[in-house]
């Protein structure tokens, strides 16, 4: 059976494109689904659930589309600055950060802001959930590297990084993340906190992804797309994906392969096939659609991407070692929400917000 899929991107122009993709050929063709002008200014972020498409603008909303009745859903209007980053948790909880500094945390039931956290004193330009979602790491321009309790909304600990780091993501499996500086991966374990090995890019990065626990795709300010071993620290994989620089890159898994889809300032959207073995070879193309757009950021909508939500709450975890002991309990999971993300004490903030009903 066909994959139902579609490819998500947002542009300098200020429009969000969708297109539906047919994948039950051996080329796979993607029809455009929708355009968007919702947005004053360029689309700087999108994430998609399993229900919402969400885009994030420099106009300071959050644009909300729930791809299931085909309809626009309101915005969310919390921020007081740029919106940088967006990232779901499996259907339940949104989270954005801004120019402003700060980290809310939403609702996809009422979209209430059940958390707003001051996260850094400068801009936060990434934002990551823990696959538990229990925690989150953020960086900002504070040259900071922050680890929060999504329990509490509280901070767990603060690294000092000495440079502004622009991209911080879990691996899958939670054990490890990265943190991106300009041209530099550095790899961090999350038991110890440490670095344990850092790899350098040809070109300023753009766009990581984590295609399993172990290879991290790299898009920088270039045409190429490069493949890391972050267990071994080192390429092991690079394709020349676009004409200009690759500005997103995103992937899932499907059947027994691996496609990855990068988007690039050329206005292409390209989705490649890769199979996820011991000696990689070059991924082949799947197929394409040109925008003709300037593309800033891409996200593929899946219906059935569900995750499963960890039952109870973290400890007042104040060590890496505590925080690693803590995740890798073995649990009973069930498909809850609001009890695991942020149990807020106080109301919920209804300042500057208005979705639809």
């Amino acid at each position: 059976m066909a994959a139902v899929l579609e490819l998500i991107a947002g542009s300098y122009e200020q429009i969000a494109f969708g297109y539906r993709v047919k994948t039950d050929e051996k080329e796979w063709t993607a029809k455009p689904n929708f355009t968007h002008h919702a947005h004053t200014a360029s689309i700087s972020a999108v994430a998609a659930s399993e229900r919402f498409v969400v885009t994030g603008s420099k106009d300071e909303t959050i644009q909300l589309y729930d791809m299931k009745k085909k309809t626009e859903h309101g915005a969310l209007l919390h921020h007081n600055g740029s919106i940088t980053c967006l990232e779901f948790y499996g259907s339940s909880h949104l989270l954005s950060g801004g120019e402003d500094g700060l980290v809310c945390v939403w609702s996809t039931k009422k979209w209430e802001c059940l958390k707003s956290i001051k996260a850094h004193k400068g801009t936060v330009t990434s934002l990551s959930v823990h696959p538990s979602g229990k925690l989150a790491l953020t960086v900002g321009t504070d040259k900071t590297l922050r680890t929060w309790n999504l329990i509490n909304g509280r901070s767990a600990f603060i690294k000092n990084i000495k440079q502004n780091a622009h991209i911080v993501r879990w691996s899958p499996d939670g054990d490890k993340y990265v943190v991106v500086v300009d041209d530099k991966v550095i790899i961090y374990n999350l038991e110890t906190a440490s670095v344990t090995g850092t790899i350098t890019n040809p070109k300023r990065i753009s766009s990581v992804k984590f295609l399993n626990n172990s290879i991290l795709a790299v898009a920088g300010d270039d045409e190429i797309v490069r493949l890391c071993d972050v267990e071994k620290e080192k390429w092991v994989c690079e394709f020349k994906a676009h004409e200009t620089r690759v500005k997103a890159v995103d992937s899932f898994i499907t059947e027994d392969y691996c496609v990855m889809v990068t988007a690039s300032n050329d206005g292409f959207i390209k989705m490649w096939k890769l199979h996820l073995k011991e000696e990689l070879e070059s991924p082949t193309l799947l197929g394409e659609v040109n925008t003709t757009a300037r593309l800033t950021c891409l996200a593929v909508w899946k219906p059935s991407s569900v995750q499963k939500i960890a039952e109870e709450p973290a400890a007042e975890a104040t060590t890496s070692k505590e925080l690693a002991q803590e995740l890798s309990k073995t649990k009973r999971v069930r498909i809850v929400a609001e009890e695991v993300i942020l149990e807020d004490e106080s109301k919920p903030k209804k300042k500057k917000k208005r979705a639809g009903k």
